[in-house]
C-alpha cells in the first residue's frame, strides 16, 4: 500500500480531508468513489482532476468506483452554479451517460482484485419513492444545516428551488447506497462537493452507524487567474469528436511557464525526479519548451491513447517546424492536418496555379496573392517560391499528392491532389 493522501498532496491534488481519513486510507484497501454528472456527452480536461483522484486512488492498492449520475443527472447538481440548470430529458441524460461510461474506461483499470467499477445511481434513484426517501433520509438533515452548505447558501439571495435545493440529499443517499451495495467507505470530488459529501459521511454515521469519510480536490486555474479547461475555441473535450488530439495537444503545450510544473504534477503519471528534471530544463531553457511538450505528449496520451498522442505531436511539428522533411511523414499526419488546418483540393497530377491555391486556401484576393509571391511570402513544402512562380509542380507532392503552402511565417494550408 503507497499512501495515497501524500501522493495527492505533493501532486497538488489534497485540498480537504475528513478527521481520520488518512488513518482510513493506511490501515488497507478502501473502496472510494467519485461521481460524474451527465450534463454533457463528453467530459472536459476540468474533469481531469477528479479522475485523476480515482486513477492515483487505484495505482495505491485501492479500489475505485467511478458513479455516473443517471438520477442525479435528472434534478441537477447546483453547486458553483449562479442559477437553475435546464432540465434534461430522461433519454438525454442517458445518451450523456454511455459517452461519459465509454471516456472513464480509458483512464482505470477494470480487471483483477482491485478493477474499478462503473455505477449508474440511476439504479436506485429513479425507483425510488418520496415518501420512502423523506422518511429514511431526509429527517436526518435539518434546513438549517443545508443552508449552511456553500452549494445552497451562494444561491439564497437569487433564489433556489426544492428540486436543485434538495440534490444534496440525493448525493448523500447515493453515497450510502453505495456503501451497502459495495462496501464504499470514501468519497473523493472537487472542493464544491464539501458540503455534498459531508452530508453522505453524517448520513451514513446515523443509519448504519459505519466510517466513512471524504477527500476533496482544488478547482484548478490558471496562474492568470483564467478558469482551466478553456481554450480559445471553448471547451477542450475529452471526446476526439469534439476535440480532436490535436486540438487537445495545443492546449497542453501553449500552457504558460508558470503552469507548465504543477501541471505535469497534477495531469500526468511522471515521478517526482522526472518532474524536477523538466522543471530545471524549462527554467534553464524557457524557449525550447520541454516541460510543455512532455505534458502535452503524456496528457494527450492519458486521453486519447498514446498512438493519438504520437500522431498530433507529428502534426503539431509540421505546422511549428518550418524544417520538418515531409518526405518522413505518413499519410496520416497530412489526413489529419486536412481536418485541422485550411485546406484545397486539386485535380490530381496537374501543376496547380500558386493563386488558385493562395485564393482557396486563405481566401486572398488575387492581386494580393500575387503582390504575396513577389515579395517572396509564400513557401510551398518548405521551399520558398520565386517571385515570377505561377504553378506549383507535382512531381514536388509528398507521397505524390500533398502540399503544405505557408503564407509568411504563420499561416499555413494543406493541399491536396485528389485522384
Amino acid at each position: 500500500m503507497s499512501d495515497f493522501l501524500s501522493e495527492l498532496a505533493w501532486r497538488d491534488l489534497l485540498y480537504q480531508q475528513t478527521e481520520g481519513a488518512a488513518a482510513h486510507f493506511a490501515a488497507g484497501p478502501v473502496t472510494a468513489y467519485c461521481g460524474f454528472d451527465p450534463t454533457a456527452s463528453s467530459l472536459h480536461v476540468g474533469n481531469l482532476v477528479p479522475i485523476m483522484g480515482l486513477v492515483h486512488l487505484q495505482r495505491a492498492g485501492h479500489r475505485p468506483i467511478a458513479l455516473v449520475g443517471g438520477g442525479t443527472g435528472m434534478i441537477g447538481d447546483p453547486s458553483g452554479k449562479a442559477s437553475e440548470r435546464q432540465l434534461l430529458t430522461r433519454d438525454e441524460i442517458d445518451a450523456n451517460v454511455a459517452g461519459i461510461r465509454a471516456q472513464l474506461g480509458r483512464f482505470l483499470d477494470f480487471s483483477g482484485a482491485h478493477g474499478a467499477q462503473l455505477v449508474d445511481n440511476g439504479e436506485w434513484l429513479r425507483s425510488l419513492h418520496a415518501i420512502d426517501f423523506m422518511r429514511d433520509v431526509g429527517k436526518h438533515f435539518t434546513i438549517n444545516l443545508m443552508m449552511q452548505k456553500d452549494s445552497v447558501k451562494s444561491r439564497l439571495d437569487g433564489g433556489i428551488s426544492y428540486t436543485e435545493f434538495s440534490y444534496m440529499l440525493l448525493q448523500a443517499y447515493d453515497f450510502l447506497e453505495l456503501s451497502r451495495r459495495y462496501g464504499v467507505t470514501a468519497q473523493i470530488g472537487g472542493s464544491d462537493q464539501w458540503g455534498n459529501i459531508t452530508a453522505g459521511t453524517e448520513l451514513i454515521r446515523r443509519t448504519v452507524q459505519r466510517e466513512a469519510h471524504g477527500v476533496t480536490l482544488p478547482l484548478v486555474t490558471t496562474t492568470s487567474g483564467a478558469k482551466f479547461g478553456k481554450s480559445e475555441a471553448g471547451a477542450v473535450w475529452l471526446d476526439a469528436a469534439r476535440t480532436s488530439p490535436y486540438k487537445c495537444y495545443q492546449f497542453w503545450v501553449n500552457v504558460d511557464d508558470a503552469d507548465a510544473v504543477r501541471f505535469l504534477r497534477m495531469f500526468t503519471l511522471l515521478g517526482r525526479e522526472e518532474i524536477d528534471a523538466l522543471g530545471a530544463a524549462l527554467a534553464a531553457a524557457p524557449h525550447e519548451r520541454a516541460a510543455q511538450r512532455r505534458l502535452a505528449a503524456e496528457a494527450t496520451a492519458l486521453i486519447h491513447g498514446a498512438e493519438a498522442a504520437a500522431l498530433a505531436e507529428r502534426v503539431s511539428k509540421v505546422i511549428f517546424d518550418r524544417r520538418a522533411d515531409l518526405r518522413e511523414l505518413h499519410h496520416a499526419v497530412f489526413e489529419t492536418l486536412m481536418h485541422e488546418i485550411p485546406c484545397a483540393r486539386f485535380p490530381g497530377e496537374q501543376p496547380i496555379p500558386v493563386l488558385d491555391a493562395l485564393e482557396r486556401a486563405f481566401g486572398l484576393s488575387r492581386s494580393a496573392s500575387r503582390k504575396l509571391v513577389q515579395q517572396g511570402g509564400v513557401s510551398v513544402n518548405g521551399e520558398k517560391l520565386h517571385a515570377e512562380a505561377t504553378m506549383i509542380d507535382p512531381a514536388g507532392a509528398a507521397h505524390r499528392r500533398w502540399f503544405l503552402l505557408r503564407k509568411g511565417t504563420r499561416d499555413i494550408a494543406v493541399l491536396s491532389m485528389e485522384q
